[in-house]
């Protein structure tokens, strides 16, 4: 059986202008210092890695891996979630995702939607020049604004939102196949793939792209009440990436998973520092180490309480406790025998 590999973190929460999360190599003897074994790149984070750079310069990336292995740490994945969540973007969302681009290109959906395309074309070649696996990301949303059914949808309009989805995907998807790396969207609230019916509609539109596999986060799942352990046993083939974050549901007579637009702290979903939520992570690692993923596990720290630096220190701890070292034999094997082929007929009792 395969194990899990971990610990490691996403750096995207920590990245800051102030030492030790200014530099990649900064932060990765930061994060090597309190025991974490890899590293998740947000490649917006300028000041972590050129992504251009890395996409055209294997020299650049053999120092990228060189500032990391000194550091004790390796780099699992690069991230695009922003650039990914601007591939598809509703215009009721235009302002607010201008955000996610370069200053120049704020108040112009359609260059801003190239540049995002271009950066995960980037983000492929930089990957496979950095010897990565998985890719991480956003699907963006064409559809999200008509999540609760309310005036109803009209017929089609589910399906023609993911044809164009898919239609902006699979340009990228076939380059990520071209560099031998999976896309992994992670299923996420506010993108069109936020729970494993739309990953399905995804599929079906991108004619079972191999490249359009899943970042598993347990965390959104807790939120949007849906059993996360039966999505493993589900779609365990199609996840090539984890992330470890933690959260809980507390529902009450005022508001339950809509939120009544409270602040974190409010809300009857949250997320929390690993071990302060309600995610069965025994169970977890269990069903990802039973159907075999191979992955890193890779804390993603989110909390409304909890201070940054406090949640990555007790999380190598948490995700070194979780991870199984799977058994070389089996556990009753003292009380098996030799059998041929007559002995297992006589046991039978059959000639």
């Amino acid at each position: 059986m395969a194990s899990i590999k971990g610990p490691a973190i996403f750096l995207a929460q920590f990245a800051d202008s102030k030492a030790p999360f200014d530099t990649l190599e900064n932060i990765t003897k930061w994060a090597g210092d309190l025991g974490y074994k890899g590293v998740q790149i947000p490649t917006w984070e300028s000041s972590l890695i050129d992504l251009e750079k890395a996409a055209n310069s294997t020299e650049y990336c053999e120092e990228l891996k060189a500032t990391c292995a000194k550091n004790g740490v390796e780099i699992t994945e690069l991230s695009t979630h922003l650039q990914g969540q601007l591939v598809a973007v509703h215009p009721a969302y235009d302002e607010l995702f201008d955000g996610f681009a370069p200053p120049e290109l704020r108040g112009k959906p359609e260059e801003r939607q190239k540049w995002a395309v271009n950066q995960l074309l980037l983000a492929a070649k930089a990957s496979a020049n950095l010897g990565l696996n998985a890719h991480a990301t956003f699907s963006g949303a064409l559809l999200w604004q008509t999540v609760y059914p309310w005036p109803q949808r009209p017929a089609g309009l589910v399906e023609a939102g993911f044809a164009e989805l898919a239609k902006r995907w699979l340009p990228i998807l076939d380059a990520f196949d071209e560099a031998g790396v999976d896309v992994c969207y992670e299923i996420h609230p506010g993108e069109d793939l936020h729970d494993g019916a739309t990953f399905e509609r995804f599929l079906e539109a991108t004619n079972n792209h191999p490249r359009a596999n899943i970042l598993y986060d347990p965390s959104h799942f807790i939120l949007q009440q849906l059993d996360y352990l039966q999505f493993i046993d589900l779609y365990h083939d199609r996840i090539k990436m984890f992330h470890v974050k933690d959260a809980e549901f507390r529902p009450n007579g005022r508001s339950g998973v809509y939120g009544g637009y409270q602040g974190w702290q409010d809300r009857p979903g949250r997320f929390r520092s690993l071990g302060d939520g309600q995610v069965d992570f025994a169970g977890i690692f269990s069903q990802l180490t039973k159907h075999g993923y191979q992955g890193w596990a890779v804390l993603e720290w989110e909390c409304c309480f909890k201070h940054p630096e406090d949640g990555a220190r007790e999380g190598v701890d948490f995700i070194n406790r979780h991870l199984i070292r799977t058994a070389d034999k089996a556990f009753d094997d003292f009380a098996g025998g030799d059998t041929d082929e007559a002995a297992l007929k006589r046991i039978l009792g059959i000639d």
